[in-house]
């Protein structure tokens, strides 16, 4: 499907580029008017606002959208962490010429500043010192409003994680209510969703050469406010494509019973509990045409059926290869998502990565320590999304369940950069990952097939017999990044999908006997099926099969290594009795004996996150 749609649409790097090129390449982007004029601009074409920190590296949103804007020939600025006590500091770049692109950051806001028990936490990863409360709650709502009062006139283009999740009308854990898709609140023009390379680029440039952003409603993964739906479109209502309310037990349609106006003739009286289905057949539709309409707010915000109707529809209209537009009404206005984007291939990811990152944090920041980058300073993102769909996880519903993976010489063209750029590199290369260690280069096996599934999960409950689980490029990919000069160790941070692994043994075998350094994290998130099915996980035969494998390659190479379990507590469906058969049941797998946390050795710690 991937080489089928990438085919219909412009690549990134084939754009023609903006007329600001000629300024060339900054050392860093700027954050400052003297940093500005160091460069000679007059002026920013595009500011990106930030809740984190700006570091000049491809793991943090702004650094690599900033890059890959400046790459297109626009000047781009950062304001980051601003004061959002007034407008000021939003003036502190000057007027943005084509519009202000806003973010909370790498994190939703309000995950970044409350912990699961609704408490402020005392430190953020994302700003120098890991000093707390430098962001404010619902950072893209404020950000937005205080853009607005600096210069009312600029278009405002919000996007990543915060505002991808909230746009539609959804759930909100902190006050405990549905509030409105984040594009109302916000009064943004419009709202770029997923992994948006592909409709920044293109919406960029379309402002650039002078169409009003209020005009531009084509570009897959966006979305904006509507009056009315255009003519030509059809509309379909959601419940056509998902009944909501109680969950039945389908009839069985290999049931032999006859219907009326069969052609097969019988004398028997039909039960008056069999159903007569007819048939009908419909011309065939142009589903780029077709707009699904859900629920409206007000209809969903006290209806828990109606509300999970409508998330359920949102993820079933999530292939980019047959999704259709959905639209949601709020009050007098509609809120219209365009079709996801189309993945980018092998040579735009290269291209996105390949950028001329710094790799470090901004000078300003002095020798100030910021966690979040210390932790993946020496690591590598070898590719994005995941066809998982776990229910407690955002990132299918973000980034999309196809895989996008990097070449293997851009992986190892930036694990050399690595080796001799970043400071303190000591040759230890300390993940090459992504949202899953070990999705690199999977995909549906048929094109076709792939372009019309509709499956929430590739893996569950079982692995689809479609899916191609060949390791052997990953496998590769490890030797040579291992085997490169300078470096000492290739360790693997990832988080592991084992009921993936366990069909590799060779897989399995290489990872332990190169790539572990003693402990090895993995998430089998619980013990008891009742909660897994609701989580859409594997069982714990997956994590059993995974462990004997673990132990006995670690054993043949003589090392002393641990697994180190992650498990949810009070997950949504949990009973006491599941959570009483979990802690027995690490009992049993760690020997436990009755001890305060505090007391258990170390190879017996299991993480424990609590929803």
């Amino acid at each position: 499907m991937q080489t089928t749609t990438q085919s219909l649409v412009k690549a990134i790097h084939k754009y023609r580029p903006y007329w600001a090129k000629r300024f060339g390449i900054a050392p860093i982007l700027p954050m400052t008017r003297a940093e500005m004029d160091v460069l000679g601009w007059d002026s920013c074409d595009i500011i990106l606002v930030t809740g984190d920190a700006y570091i000049d590296h491809p793991s943090f949103g702004m650094a690599l959208v900033g890059r890959l804007l400046e790459d297109q020939g626009f000047r781009v600025g950062i304001i980051s962490q601003p004061d959002w006590s007034s407008a000021e500091p939003f003036k502190a770049l000057g007027k943005p010429n084509l519009y202000f692109g806003i973010t909370a950051g790498n994190m939703d806001s309000m995950v970044n500043r409350y912990t699961a028990d609704r408490k402020i936490r005392s430190d953020d990863a994302y700003t120098p010192g890991a000093i707390a409360g430098k962001r404010p709650d619902r950072a893209v709502l404020v950000y937005s409003q205080r853009c607005r009062e600096a210069f009312s006139d600029v278009p405002l283009v919000i996007g990543s994680i915060e505002a991808s999740l909230r746009r539609i009308a959804h759930y909100d854990y902190w006050s405990d209510k549905v509030r409105r898709s984040i594009l109302v609140d916000s009064k943004a023009d419009i709202l770029l969703y997923g992994n948006a390379e592909r409709a920044l680029i293109e919406l960029s440039h379309r402002i650039a050469d002078g169409e009003k952003v209020e005009n531009i409603q084509d570009i897959r993964g966006t979305a904006f406010l509507r009056k009315k739906i255009p003519e030509g479109w059809e509309e379909v209502a959601s419940t056509h494509l998902d009944r909501p309310g109680k969950i039945e037990v389908h009839a069985d349609p290999y049931e032999m019973k006859m219907g009326v106006g069969s052609d097969c003739e019988t004398k028997e009286k039909l039960p008056e509990d069999v159903k007569v289905i007819q048939v009908v057949r419909k011309t065939k539709t142009d589903r780029s045409k077709q707009v699904v309409r859900l629920p409206s707010f007000e209809e969903v915000v006290d209806n828990p059926v109606l509300y999970a109707h409508a998330s359920r529809v949102l993820h079933l209209e999530a292939n980019p290869g047959n999704a259709r537009a959905l639209i949601q009404k709020h009050g007098d206005r509609e809120v219209w998502l365009n079709p996801p984007p189309i993945p980018l291939s092998t040579k735009e990811m290269d291209y996105v990565y390949g950028m001329p990152y710094a790799r470090k944090p901004h000078p300003a920041y002095g020798d100030a320590k910021i966690s979040a980058w210390e932790m993946i300073r020496f690591s590598v993102n070898i590719m994005r999304g995941c066809f998982g769909g776990c229910t407690f996880c955002s990132i299918t519903e973000h980034e999309g369940r196809i895989i996008q993976s990097r070449s293997e010489e851009s992986i190892l063209k930036e694990v050399e950069e690595i080796r001799d750029k970043v400071e303190g590199f000591t040759g230890v290369i300390s993940d090459l990952g992504g949202p899953t260690a070990n999705m690199y280069r999977m995909a549906c096996k048929s094109e076709t097939i792939e372009a019309s599934c509709r499956k929430l999960s590739c893996v569950y409950p079982g692995i689809c017999e479609n899916l191609n689980t060949d390791h052997t490029a990953l496998i590769q990919l490890y030797r040579k990044a291992r085997n490169t000069k300078g470096i000492k160790k290739v360790l693997i941070g990832s988080g592991l999908r084992y009921d993936l692994a366990v069909t590799s043994p060779e897989y399995v075998k290489e990872l332990v006997q190169h790539h572990v350094g003693g402990y090895l994290k993995i998430a089998p998130e619980h013990s008891e099926e009742n909660v897994l099915s609701k989580m859409m996980k594997p069982g714990m035969g997956s994590y059993n099969k995974f462990k004997e494998m673990f132990d006995r390659f670690s054993k043949e190479v003589g090392k002393e290594q641990y697994l180190i379990p992650y498990f949810i507590a009070a997950h949504p469906g949990t009973t006491d009795e599941d959570m009483l058969n979990l802690a027995l049941w690490l009992k049993e797998q760690f020997k436990l004996l009755p001890l305060p946390l505090w007391r258990w050795p170390q190879r017996c710690i299991t993480q424990v996150k609590i929803l």
